[in-house]
This record gives structure tokens, C-alpha cells and sequence, in this order.
């Protein structure tokens, strides 16, 4: 069932439509996004600063797609950005460049052609088979496994997966809800028919949403676009050569399935899960069959060894016996040998060979052999919170220094035979380990009293334990016991693993961090592996990295510290695989450069990507004739770091200057805006790319990163039926509702809202807003002419000029909703005002003309056709508004009309609240007489006060005194100590205008907030909107009886009024 809304009238919608496609090819007739840099004659004898000053420039991007599907409502949210930039630094007269290129690298295209493959298989060329084998198919594994009691990933989880973001179980099945003909699904079995498929899809939607993008730089990756493909070359040889890429024996995430790593971009779930080391400490049991038996605990803490006092099995677990060689074997659960046989552990690679599975409750109260404990031999105890799914589900127990091992063996002691233990199994006593200097020698017992905990099942509460007890340990714990006694816990944590490695009683295991399943479904492990990596967090790159970010505009402290989180963990990454669709790395052709790995400078592509080729695909030569076999890495190396001309070049060295002349202009980037999500890896990969190969001057500036989407106020989810794709949003709404509901969906770190109801709203206040302007232009019925000299013609051109500068500090910001809110919204209610207020006499043609042109020009960054349309069709400029330029006030904003006109609407709205309230208190009245009957004539007194209370004069100067200029900030303290002295402390107003005042302080500064006047005559004001007043709020205002109330008049204050309402003899 969908949770998307329904429109019920289409026909202002239809309206907008047609002019945005009427504009949109206009605008790719005249080709007007197609940006070019300066000539070099244009250029000639300019320094690079005085070629910028002369010809300013934008370039703005964000990361390209991947072509496995159309691009959904989260994709034009991060292109918004983007493109609402690129309108705005249009019209700062900037030749701004905004490309769009496709993504195709990598495990997915890939693993979704096979599957399409697989399943043509089972059901048919056009899968007509499907409704009699669909049961059958569901029951075959795919996960590999050997052992029939393991954990499998089957077809039906297979189909989970799928149905996390689809509902679907079969890729066919995805394909169909997609838009793909049944029939024309078998043609994407060929992994490249996805590449002519869907970019061109991709383009039309972005040309629908009318995003002024210069489609001549676009181009795909891997070798489908072989000048892209001499790129990648490039940048791969530049790394290996500088050092970057290293080869060697390393941890990495491993599908067995698909027999090579599994990085961010191959999974279907687990993105940004690495590898997770322990210490596997082997536990003898005993003999069997030549065979010693060992229990096998994986833990992060092997210092603590020395105090174990029994292990911990979970009794509803299933374990294995798993035979490691000839002579030893391992208990633990399936999962965890799956990790341990691609990791040097077992004898034979990738073989998992059970001899016996084992419940857990079996093996509890067995004898076991404690490695470096001061107890040489513990028994096997049960535990609750043993997880199958972490570690080998064998636990070492350390009670003096982990509270979850501390509560179980005190509940152990007290129900013994509820546990069905033997009491003298859990007897030994917990030995100290380490001391600290918060909780002595045993931080467990001394957390559990602390926070009260009463037994294992107080998960919670354990949790915060646990977190207290190892970071007190390993930040400032002393070793009390072993042969590093003495020693900080840091120091002595690896020598102890490093001993026990040495003699045998332990080895190195890892797994991932959590539940990582690739795309074709398979669940991953870690592999100890030699491959090729990007070594990422080596020391030096790492401080070019940080210099790099300290440098860059993140726009907000939240990304800033995501990327210094990033940059800190950050380690060796593998850049290669097997599988897939990739470009080939050069000097070890068995591989291609992985999805991650090609994707972290191409930004500077862009900049010569028209001048090599005419098609995303590079089969049509781009305006200088180069063949992609004459970009050797010497002319890349030429272009973009300015290398050595190289001698014998295949190609010109005019051709080659061209290209580097367009680079040298726009590079670097401006912007990119990405989703928050990649900075953990894309993004932070980028900036150590560039680090790495280009010169300061060339770093970029700047990177913002926006929340994920939300639909309706939901996560998007197909399945659920809350989803819209691009398309879909611009089918249902048009271009300019879509944009300005992109627009007001957010503009932080925080996950954003785009609003159906909002986007559905935009329809009609857009088509009004166009009837009311074309009314205007085309009669002027009710305009006056002549001079602008009345006080509200003043007014509102000054909140006009206002508006426009508040308007472009938000741009500049790249705060959208605050641009709109100030630019459309508010510039629409100065409007609404000054046509309210000057009805007696019509608003003047020519602010009317003026105020058009603005609200056409500030909302042309986000509504483009709609601005078009105003700006030509209605405004009749000869030329498209995307060659406008940002209009700029001819003299400053006269600050106290301003104010004064802020006043005047804040008076008219203060009255007639203050006249609803009172007539709602008139009508509950059950006593006395009312203050006046609404039913007959009636007025207003208005009550100006020229100076402020005495008390509040007393509490402003007591703040002044106590005001630090330095500090900037009020000291409390000193303010309490004079209001005291004054006598104001025990008066009940005092303190909450002085919390009110501080606000002020915060709010408007120090100097504006102790003035406290005016900037306007109050009176004179008045006097101004007094016929307003008189027409729409009371028949008689200002006039009525002879007298006052005293204490209305106490209520007032200078630019807050009091008023009294009475009636009048007419």
C-alpha cells in the first residue's frame, strides 16, 4: 500500500510542466550550461590570480552515480545542493562549471547480470517458469557451506535481502519494478548493457528536474570509456610510484563466494564494517584421536588472562569440533572457523572440516586448561549473553576485571542448581590483574556495587560497566601480576598477546566487525591475504591529509570532526580484486583497481573530459582529435602536476597545452556535496588522493556533506511503499514544486524531510504567484504612477533592497531553506503588506515591476523555469534569466525603516491578538462587567511610552556593570550582587528580564542591546499605519472617551505599546 499521496487536480500542475519543458529546450538549444574556460588569448600575460579576478569562476560536483537503477529522490537532494549553487554563482556573473559523470566500477553490475543469468536458468529466458519453480528454487543454498548445521544464506534469505530496499526476491523481479519489460530483462545478463541502459536514463531525469549541468563532460568509468581508462592508469602508476600502494599480508573483508575482498561498494549490508582483531586463547580439554582438543576464546583483553577463573559457553549454542591439522583441533562455532580457514589457521585454505558438533549445555563443567592463569586448570561455566554471532561463542572469564564475568559468577554461586552447575565449579575466587586508580584492584566487583547491579540480566547497566571498567584499565591500569608486572596496561597489552603467541597457547583470529553480506549475497569473513592496498593512515600521508582538511571548508563542525574521526582510524585499504568491472591495475594486470579506488580524483577529469571525447563512452573523439592511446601517464602527468614535457609525445604539445589550460582554470573544485555516509570513505579517500598527487594550489576548497533523505517524515523503503525516484517526483509535482520542496527539506548534517504535502502546496503557490505577476505586468489595474513618495512605498523598497542581501548571505552560506524562506517566502509577505496597507491609494507600478524582478532573480537558483517565465515571458527581457546577474541595492538599507516597517506589523498583529484574546475572556466571563461590548461601536487607545521603567533602567545598568567585554559574557554573580544592593532581587520581574536581556545581548550584541532606543520615531510611525488601522483593525482608532488606565499604561515600553479597547459614541 502506498504512503504517498494522491493529487486530485492535475491541471495547474500540467500548466507548469509545459513551461518547464518549454525551457528546458530553449535553454539546451542555446546550450547555456556549456561552460568553457578563457581563451588563452583572452588570457595572455595574466597571473593565475589576475585570470580569476578577470574571469571568475565556480566548480561545483558531487559524487557520480552508480548505473545499476535510476537515480532516486536522495540522489536530487545531494544534486540540489550542486545545481542550486551553480544558479546562484551564475548570477554572480562566475563561469560556473557543474558536470555529471557515471559510475560504473566495481561487484555490483557485475553480480546482477549473473544473477540475472542464474535465474534464466532456473525459470526461462523471460523467466516464464517462474510461478512452478519459484518453491523449489527457495530451497537451494547458495552460501557454500560444508556444513549442513551451519548458518546458510539461502535463495529465501537471498530474497530478505533484496526485499530490505525492494521487496523483491529476484533480481528479475527488481529489474520489473524498475520499469524493465519482462522481455527486455535477459539483455541485462551482459553486465555492459548496463551501461548504455541507464545513464542515458539518468541524463533525462536530471534534464527534467532542469539542472544546469554541462552534459559534453560526462563519461563512464573502466575501460567501457578507454580515455577514463588511461586516467585511472595514470593516478594508479602515480600512487604505486610515490609509495602509496604497497603489497603485502594484510586483513581485509573476504566473500568466499565470490573469491576476492569485499569492499564498501560490493556489500548489500555491512558498509563501513572492517575487521576486528583478537587474541584466540587456546583452552585444552583433552586428547582425541591423536588430536588435542582446545576450547578457543577470542578476546580484546589478553593482558587480563592471569585471572581467569573458568570460561563461559552458551547452553543453547551449537558448536563444532574443527579439525586445524593433524594434531590439533578447535571448539567454537561454525562461524568462527569459517574466519579462521581463510586466515593461515587451518591446515587447508577456505576448507572447513568438522569432526563433531557439540550443544553447549554438553560441555558445561568439563576441566579445561587456563593458559598464563594463576588457576592452571577452570571449568566451563554457562552464560546468558554468550552471542553466537561474536567471537568463536567461547568466553575467557575474568571476574575481578569484567563485570558481565563478575555478575555471572555471583548469579552462578546464588542458583547453582537453578543453572544446573555443581557448586565447586564456580568456587575460585577472582584474582587481581591490574590496578587503577579509580576502582583499585578489582574495577569489576567495585562497578557492579557501584551502579547496583543485581545480576547478568542487567544488560544495560553492565554495558555502561563494561565501558567504564576497560577504558580506566587500558587508560591508566598497572600491571599487578606476570612477567610484565609494573607496567601501564597500554604497554604491556601486546607484549602479553605477543608471549602468548610465542608459545603456542595463542594465535592472531579476526572477523568482521559485524554482519557484512556482499552483493551476491554471500556472508562475508575476513581473510588474511597478501594483496595490493593504498596505505592510508601511514604517518607523513596522514599529517598531509589533516593539513589538507584543516585548510578545506567543511561548512559544519559535525563533518569536520567526521573527517578528523575518519582521518585518526583510517588504515591500509585494498585497491584491487578479481571480480567485477574495473580498470585493469597497470603493473599487476590479474587485477583490477577497485570501485573506491578509482573514484577519489576524477573530479579534475571533468575539467578536459569534453576535449578528448563527444560520448560518455568515448567512442565519439572529442574537438581536438586525440585517440586515447596518446594519453600516456607522461601527458597526464604534464596536465595535471605539471610535469615534464616528454620527449618523443604522441601527441602536440599545443593539444596538450589546451587541455592543461582548462585544467589550471577550473581546478580545484569549489565544492563537492556528498552524503554524510561517505566520509568515512569516499570523501576521506579523496582527500588523501589529492594530498598525495597534487600541489597545495590545487587542494580543494571545500566539502559539504548533507543528511540521508526522508520521505513523508519516513526512511524510504520501496517495499513499504514510501519511495520516489527522480522521475517520479518531477512526474507528480513538476521541476520548480520539486526544487522547492528539495530545497526546503534541509540543509545540515541531520537527516532532511521532503514534504509531499509541501511539494503539492508549491503547485499552487507557484501557478498563483504567475497569474498575480502576468496581472500586474499586463493590466496594472489599481497601480499608481508618478513619485514613490509615500512612507510605505519607502518601506517596502527598502525591505525589497533588504531582503536581497539577506538573500545572498544565506546563498553564500548554502543555506536553501533560509534563502527561500527570506528570498520567496518573506519577499511574498512584504508584498502581501504593502498591498494591504496602501489599498486606499494602490500599490506603485513601478515597485510592483521592481519587486518581480527580484523575486524572479533571487528564486531563480532554485526555481528556474518558473523565474524564466516571469523574467521572459512576463518581464519580456530579451535574454534567458541564467544570464542575469544578482541584483545589487544602489545605496544601503535604510536599518531604521526597516525597523519601522517590522514595527508596523508587529503592531497590526499585536492589536488584533490583543482584541481575540479579549473577547475570548468577555465570552467566559461569568462576573462583573466586561470592558466593552463587541457588539457596538468600538475603538482603541494606543499607549507610546517614551522611556522605560525605572526598575528596568536599574536592571540594565546592573548588567552593564557586570558585562566582561573580554570574556563576553555577563558575570551572574556580580549582577546578584547588585540587584541586592538595589533592592531588585526579591521583586518577582526582575530576573526574568534580565535572563530576557542577556538573550538581547546574545541576540543583537552588546552595543545595540545597552542603547535601548529606538531607531525610529514610534509616534510618527503610528501615525503612518493609523488609517490602515482605522480601515481593517477598529472603526475608531486612536480616537475615544475622556481618561486612562493607569496600569495599561505601566504595561508599556518604547517599541511595545500597551493598548485599551472601549467603546465609542458615533
Amino acid at each position: 500500500m502506498s504512503n504517498t499521496i494522491e493529487l486530485a487536480q492535475t491541471g495547474k500542475r500540467d500548466y507548469l510542466k509545459s513551461l518547464e519543458k518549454k525551457y528546458q529546450d530553449e535553454w539546451e538549444e542555446q546550450h547555456i550550461f556549456e561552460t568553457d574556460a578563457p581563451t588563452r588569448e583572452e588570457t595572455a600575460g595574466l597571473t593565475p590570480t589576475q585570470i580569476h579576478e578577470k574571469f571568475p569562476k565556480w566548480f561545483g560536483n558531487f559524487p557520480y552515480p552508480y548505473m545499476n537503477g535510476s537515480l532516486h529522490l536522495g540522489h536530487a537532494f545531494t544534486i540540489s545542493k550542486i545545481e542550486f549553487a551553480a544558479g546562484y554563482h551564475r548570477l554572480l556573473g562566475k563561469r560556473v562549471l557543474f558536470p555529471h559523470g557515471f559510475h560504473v566500477t566495481g561487484m555490483p553490475i557485475k553480480a546482477s547480470a549473473d544473477k540475472i543469468i542464474r535465474e534464466m536458468e532456473m525459470f526461462g529466458q523471460d523467466f516464464e517458469n517462474f510461478e512452478t519453480n519459484e518453491e523449489d528454487a527457495d530451497e537451494e543454498p547458495t552460501g557454500g557451506s560444508t556444513n549442513p548445521s551451519a548458518p546458510r544464506v539461502d535463495k529465501g534469505k537471498k530474497g530478505k535481502l533484496a526485499a530490505k530496499s525492494s521487496g523483491h526476491t529476484y533480481q528479475f523481479q527488481i529489474m520489473e519494478s524498475i520499469g524493465v519489460p519482462r522481455s527486455e530483462v535477459k539483455k541485462f545478463a551482459d553486465p555492459y548493457h548496463w551501461l548504455t541502459y541507464f545513464p542515458p536514463i539518468a541524463m533525462a531525469d536530471n534534464r527534467a528536474l532542469g539542472t544546469r549541468i554541462d552534459w559534453r563532460r560526462s563519461f563512464m568509468t573502466t575501460p567501457a570509456n578507454p580515455y577514463y581508462d588511461t586516467f585511472v592508469r595514470w593516478q594508479m602508476n602515480k600512487l604505486h610510484k610515490l609509495g602509496k600502494i604497497k603489497f603485502g599480508e594484510r586483513y581485509t573483508i573476504y566473500s568466499p563466494k565470490d573469491g576476492q575482498p569485499c569492499m564498501d561498494h560490493d556489500r548489500a549490508d555491512g558498509e563501513g564494517i572492517g575487521p576486528q582483531e583478537y587474541t584466540a586463547i587456546k583452552m585444552q580439554v583433552g586428547k582425541v584421536g591423536g588430536r588435542s582438543i582446545f576450547l578457543v576464546a577470542a578476546t580484546l583483553r589478553p593482558e587480563t588472562m592471569y585471572g581467569q577463573t573458568n570460561c563461559f559457553v552458551g547452553t543453547a549454542i551449537k558448536y563444532g569440533v574443527f579439525a586445524a591439522n593433524d594434531k590439533e583441533a578447535y571448539v567454537c562455532t561454525h562461524r568462527a572457523a569459517r574466519n579462521m580457514t581463510f586466515q593461515g589457521i587451518f591446515d587447508v585454505r577456505g576448507q572447513v572440516n568438522q569432526l563433531a558438533e557439540l550443544e553447549g549445555a554438553t560441555i558445561v563443567g568439563a576441566k579445561i586448561k587456563a593458559p598464563f592463569s594463576v588457576y592452571q586448570e577452570v571449568y566451563i561455566l554457562p552464560m546468558d549473553n554468550v552471542l553466537p554471532t561474536k567471537g568463536t561463542g567461547v568466553v575467557t572469564s575474568v571476574p575481578s576485571d569484567s563485570p558481565d564475568d563478575y555478575a555471572t559468577l555471583m548469579d552462578l554461586r546464588k542458583k547453582a542448581e537453578y543453572y544446573k552447575i555443581n557448586p565447586a565449579w564456580a568456587a575460585l575466587d577472582p584474582i587481581p590483574v591490574l590496578s587503577t586508580p579509580t576502582y583499585g584492584d578489582m574495577s569489576a566487583p567495585a562497578l557492579v556495587k557501584q551502579l547496583k547491579i543485581a545480576s547478568q540480566k542487567d544488560v544495560k547497566q553492565l554495558s555502561e560497566a563494561k565501558e567504564l571498567a576497560y577504558k580506566e584499565g587500558f587508560y591508566n591500569g598497572t600491571m599487578l601480576i606476570g612477567e610484565f608486572k609494573g607496567e601501564p596496561v597500554q604497554e604491556a597489552k601486546n607484549k602479553v598477546r605477543a608471549s602468548m603467541i610465542k608459545q603456542g597457547v595463542a594465535f592472531a583470529y579476526a572477523e568482521p566487525e559485524g554482519l557484512v553480506i556482499s552483493r551476491s549475497a554471500d556472508e562475508c569473513v575476513v581473510a588474511l591475504m597478501d594483496q595490493w592496498y593504498l596505505d592510508y593512515g601511514e604517518p607523513k600521508w596522514r599529517a598531509d591529509a589533516e593539513r589538507l582538511l584543516a585548510k578545506m571548508n567543511t561548512y559544519f563542525t559535525e563533518t569536520r570532526n567526521g573527517f578528523e574521526s575518519t582521518l585518526a582510524w583510517l588504515n591500509q585499504w585494498a585497491c584491487a580484486r578479481t571480480y567485477g568491472l574495473g580498470s585493469v591495475l597497470p603493473w599487476d594486470p590479474q587485477f583490477l583497481v577497485e570501485s573506491l579506488s578509482d573514484s577519489t580524483i576524477y573530479m579534475c577529469y571533468y575539467t578536459v573530459a569534453h576535449l578528448l571525447h563527444g560520448s560518455i563512452d568515448g567512442k565519439v573523439r572529442g574537438k581536438l582529435d586525440i585517440a586515447p592511446e596518446q594519453m600516456t601517464d607522461e601527458i597526464w602527468e604534464y596536465i595535471f602536476v605539471n610535469g615534464p614535457w616528454p620527449a618523443n609525445s604522441p601527441l602536440s604539445k599545443e593539444k596538450a597545452d589546451t587541455l592543461k589550460h582548462e585544467y589550471e582554470y577550473f581546478y580545484p573544485f569549489d565544492v563537492r556535496s556528498s552524503g554524510k555516509d561517505l566520509i568515512n570513505n569516499h570523501l576521506s579517500f579523496a582527500v588523501y588522493n589529492h594530498a598525495a598527487i597534487f600541489p597545495e594550489s590545487k587542494w580543494p576548497l571545500s566539502m559539504r556533506a548533507n543528511g540521508h533523505l526522508l520521505l513523508n517524515g519516513q526512511k524510504m523503503s520501496k517495499s513499504k511503499g514510501n519511495s520516489l525516484t527522480l522521475r517520479e517526483g518531477v512526474e507528480k509535482f513538476g521541476a520548480d514544486a520539486t526544487r522547492l520542496a528539495l530545497a526546503d527539506a534541509g540543509d545540515g548534517i541531520e537527516d532532511a524531510n521532503f514534504d509531499e504535502k509541501n511539494a503539492n502546496a508549491n503547485i499552487l503557490r507557484l501557478h498563483t504567484l504567475l497569474m498575480w505577476c502576468e496581472e500586474m505586468i499586463r493590466d496594472g489595474a489599481g497601480l499608481r504612477t508618478g513619485p514613490k513618495d509615500s512612507y510605505h512605498d519607502k518601506v517596502f523598497e527598502e525591505e525589497i533592497n533588504n531582503l536581497i542581501n539577506i538573500t545572498k548571505e544565506r546563498y553564500d552560506l548554502t543555506f536553501y531553506k533560509d534563502a527561500m524562506k527570506y528570498g520567496f517566502y518573506e519577499l511574498q509577505s512584504a508584498r502581501d503588506w504593502y498591498r494591504e496597507v496602501t489599498a486606499d491609494v494602490g500599490m506603485h507600478a513601478d515597485l510592483v515591476r521592481y519587486w518581480i524582478q527580484i523575486s524572479a532573480l533571487l528564486v531563480s537558483p532554485i526555481a528556474p523555469h518558473f523565474a524564466e517565465h516571469i523574467w521572459r515571458g512576463i518581464l519580456a527581457h530579451p535574454t534567458s534569466i541564467q544570464r542575469a546577474r544578482w541584483p545589487t541595492p544602489l545605496q544601503p538599507v535604510d536599518v531604521p525603516t526597516i525597523d519601522a516597517g517590522t514595527y508596523m506589523r508587529s503592531l497590526v498583529k499585536t492589536v488584533r491578538d490583543a482584541e481575540l484574546t479579549l473577547l475570548k475572556k468577555i465570552g467566559k466571563s461569568k462576573g462583573g462587567p466586561p470592558p466593552f461590548d463587541p457588539k457596538k461601536p468600538r475603538a482603541v487607545r494606543v499607549y507610546v511610552a517614551t522611556r522605560f521603567p525605572e526598575w528596568q533602567d536599574a536592571c540594565v545598568q546592573a548588567v552593564q556593570a557586570a558585562w566582561a567585554p573580554e570574556a563576553g559574557r555577563v558575570d551572574d554573580a556580580k549582577v546578584r550582587t547588585l540587584l541586592t544592593e538595589r533592592g531588585l532581587i526579591k521583586d518577582k520581574r526582575t530576573m526574568p528580564f534580565v535572563q530576557l536581556f542577556k538573550k538581547r545581548i546574545a541576540e543583537f550584541g552588546a552595543e545595540t542591546a545597552f542603547k535601548r532606543t529606538l531607531p525610529f520615531v514610534e509616534t510618527d510611525t503610528l501615525r503612518q499605519v493609523l488609517p490602515y488601522l482605522k480601515q481593517n483593525a477598529l472603526a475608531h482608532a486612536g480616537a475615544g472617551d475622556a481618561g486612562y488606565s493607569r496600569t495599561i499604561i505601566e504595561s508599556s515600553e518604547p517599541g511595545s505599546p500597551a493598548f485599551e479597547f472601549r467603546n465609542v459614541t458615533v
